[in-house]
Formats: C-alpha cells, structure tokens, sequence
C-alpha cells in the first residue's frame, strides 16, 4: 500500500462530503475531526421509531443527510430496500425512495454518495442510482442472486460490491459497475474462498486495491482501467478451516496494517445466508435469530494486524481469553494514539490494545458493545453501543487513551445489532438500529 490519503480529506470518486460512505472512507477509520467533549456537555436524544432495519446515515451536501436500510421481514410480506433523505433533528424523512426491490433477501445492503452527485444504494441481490430527492435513476439487478454487502466508490469513480459467502459456500463474486449507467464494467471476479465481511480498499500512485476478508484468508485486488485482478504475491492466512475460531468481518486500514476481528459467523449470521433467498423463511426462526445464542467454535475473541506489506506477517492478541468469543461489526485503530480498540460481544467486555511495540492489552472496560464505532482522535473518544444486563441499548463515549467511561446515553433502544454510527460535524451522532433511528447531540 502506498501513503494514505489525509484521513480526513473525502476519498476521489465521492460527493465532497465528510461522511459520504459508511466508515467515512474506504479505508474504514470510522474517523472524524473536531471533538465531542461529552463529558463536560449534556446529551440531548431525539429517536425515531420507524419498525425497519436501518443500516447507516450518510452526508451529501452539507447538512443534507440520507438514511438507508432494508426491512426485518424473515417471514411474511416481501422485503424491499429503500433510502430516505431525513430532517438532521427531527429524523422524519423529507422524502424516500419507495419500495426498492432487493431480490427477496434480508440484509443490511449499503448507501454512499457519489461524485456525480447520486446516492447509490445495494441491497439484496439489487444495485440502485438515486437523485437527491431519493427517485430512481437507475437500477440494476447484480450479476449473482444472494444478498450483497459492502459498497465502495474507486478513484475513477466506479462502483464495486461483493455478495456474501460462508465457509463451504464457494467463492465470493466482486463485481465493478458504471456509476452512471450501473452496466458492468469487465467480467465479475470470483474469488478462490467465500468472504463474509465487507470490502475496503485504498488508493495511491500504483492505482486503487481492494481488500477482501475471505473464509481463511486475505485477499487483495488491484483493480485497472478495465479490469481486475488478485495480487500474486500477497494473502495472507488468518485462520485454518475447521480450527477453534469463526470468520472475519471488515478490516480497518491503518497505520500500514489491516486490523480485524475473527468469530464473527455467530448463530444467525449462518441462519441467515444458508438459506435462499437469504434470510427469509415460511415461518419467522424466533430467538434462533439471536446473536446471543451459544457458538460453534471453541476460540477466545481475537484481534489480528496484518501487514499490509509483502510479507503479510499476522499478529494475533486475544483481549480477553474467554472461550466462545463472538462479535457481529469489526474492530477501529487509531493512529493518532496507537491504540486498537476490540470487544467480544457475545461474552462483553472491550478493551484497548496498544500498538506502539507489539500488541500489548492496555486496559480492559465492563461493557457489551455489537456496533460498528466513531472515533474522534483530537479528543481521544470513542463512540460505541453498549447492550445492557438490562436490555437497553446506550451509546457510551470512552476516552481511547485510559478506557474510562466519560458519557452514556440512553437511545430508546431495546435491539442492539452490527450497524453503523455516524458523526454529524456538530457534536453529534447518528445511531442506527433494528426499529429506531436516533440522533444524540452533546450540547
């Protein structure tokens, strides 16, 4: 990989804006300037209540906020995909999409905004181009039928995505598209392994390369003009099919490294995309949905680094050496502190890991987080969820450096899941979960 980007400069291919993709950037930093100083602020929550999965928030112009997300819908009436484009305070929708087709698969799909100016959305087996009053331009059904995670923009302003594989389930497919048109650009890539977590990618004087997380390796993808391929030289193995531990969500790009967590197949991961169309059913599977239930593994929760140089050279810490570890979003680093931040939610705990020699645990903190976090490096915090002993979903801000707890926040949420937070630029955060949207702003 080649010098980074300035993290906070948005990356070629997207809208001008601070936050126009999930993770902020394709490098998947979660990173945001400015500060929150939630401790010596006091939290205001507006929530809304809206009985769908809401997946993310992104930013367009500024102040000019976008929703997206699927329905929970593992029975009964069909699925669809949609985007709304929400009022920052009160949430309501200015205006919506409509029903998106999504091939009849349920699963948190992605939105981003584009340098031309469009929200493109995936959902499902489903591409779609949207104006910014969220009416259809384009739409695209994908060249594979299975639910598809992960949507990022390349330097050239191409889009590429992934459908979602487990172990055994053969090779995921990457396919690149025309921002435009949606047509494809080249042939679909089959990768040798399946891949569960999302795609993220970097960009440099040697052109654009993709990282994706396979069922027992890392694979990264140079991607030219026209077409793409697998990097001869450099995929590393993380894991061992059969061995003590589950697969591997995203990875943050960091400080020459990928930085991820394994055991992440947990109980309805498996449910979900074993079955066709993905996650959906005659009959609703209960609590078998549960990302709480028992997993199969016997391995602690382990955070890895990965060099992102020729060696590949895996660096393994387990924060917490509690057996059955199990997590459903993908760990942060933070170079600014040298500090990786990892958690185990199936068994709780989070904990900081110091970077600067090796992998050393730096403190641990009593919580239960599932989410994907926001950092803000200038303050040391750290915005994550917390699931409680009581069944409420709190956001909580910890200070990267010591792991105290400086804020919790109380969201109205009884659901806690893998999606994504989103920083405003005004002291604030969107949350995004199974049911509720909320907006937490630090006055």
């Amino acid at each position: 990989m080649t010098t980074p980007l300035d993290r906070n400069d948005p990356s070629p291919g997207y809208w001008p804006s601070r936050w126009p993709v999930e993770c902020g950037g394709n490098r998947r930093q979660k990173a945001r300037s400015g500060r929150l100083d939630a401790a010596t602020g006091t939290a205001e929550v507006v929530t809304r209540r809206n009985d769908r999965w809401n997946v993310m928030v992104v930013e367009r112009d500024q102040g000019e906020w976008f929703l997206g997300g699927t329905m929970p819908a593992f029975a009964g009436p069909p699925p669809y995909g949609w985007v709304e484009r929400i009022h920052p305070e009160t949430l309501e929708p200015i205006s919506w999409s409509g029903e998106l087709p999504c091939g009849d698969h349920v699963w948190c799909g992605a939105i981003l905004a584009h340098a031309n100016g469009s929200i493109h959305s995936v959902n499902g087996s489903y591409l779609h181009r949207l104006d910014p009053d969220c009416q259809v331009l384009a739409e695209r059904e994908l060249p594979v039928d299975r639910s598809h995670n992960g949507l990022l923009a390349l330097s050239d302003g191409t889009l590429i995505t992934k459908d979602l594989r487990l172990e055994g389930q053969g090779g995921t497919t990457i396919t690149r598209l025309d921002p435009d048109t949606l047509d494809l650009i080249g042939e679909p890539m089959v990768l040798p392994e399946g891949s569960m977590g999302r795609i993220a990618g970097d960009h440099g004087s040697d052109g654009d390369a993709v990282i994706v997380p396979g069922t027992e390796h890392l694979w990264r993808i140079r991607v030219d003009a026209d077409s793409m391929h697998l990097d001869g030289i450099w995929s590393p193995r993380y894991r061992t099919t059969g061995g003590d531990h589950g697969l591997a969500w995203d990875s943050c790009l960091s400080d020459g490294a990928a930085w991820l967590m394994d055991c992440g197949d947990v109980a309805p991961i498996r449910l979900i995309h074993t079955t066709e169309p993905n996650g959906r059913w005659a009959d609703h599977p209960g609590r078998a949905l549960s990302w709480r239930n028992p997993v199969s593994w016997t391995g602690a929760q382990r955070l890895l680094r990965v060099d992102l140089g020729g060696s590949g050279e895996v660096d393994v810490v387990e924060p917490f050496g509690t057996p059955g570890g199990g997590i459903i979003a993908p760990p942060v680093h933070v170079p600014e502190h040298q500090m990786a931040l990892a958690w185990d939610s199936l068994n709780g705990g989070l904990a900081g890991v110091d970077t600067s020699d090796g992998l050393a645990v730096s403190w641990h903190l009593d919580v239960r987080p599932t989410m994907q976090p926001v950092v803000f490096p200038e303050s040391a915090e750290m915005v994550i969820n917390d699931f409680t002993r009581d069944g409420t979903d709190d956001l909580i801000v910890v200070d990267i450096r010591t792991g105290n707890l400086l804020d919790r926040v109380h969201t109205g949420s009884r659901i806690a899941n893998g999606m994504f937070l989103t920083p405003g630029g005004n002291r604030d955060v969107f949350y995004c979960t199974t049911l509720t949207v909320a907006r937490v702003v630090w006055r």
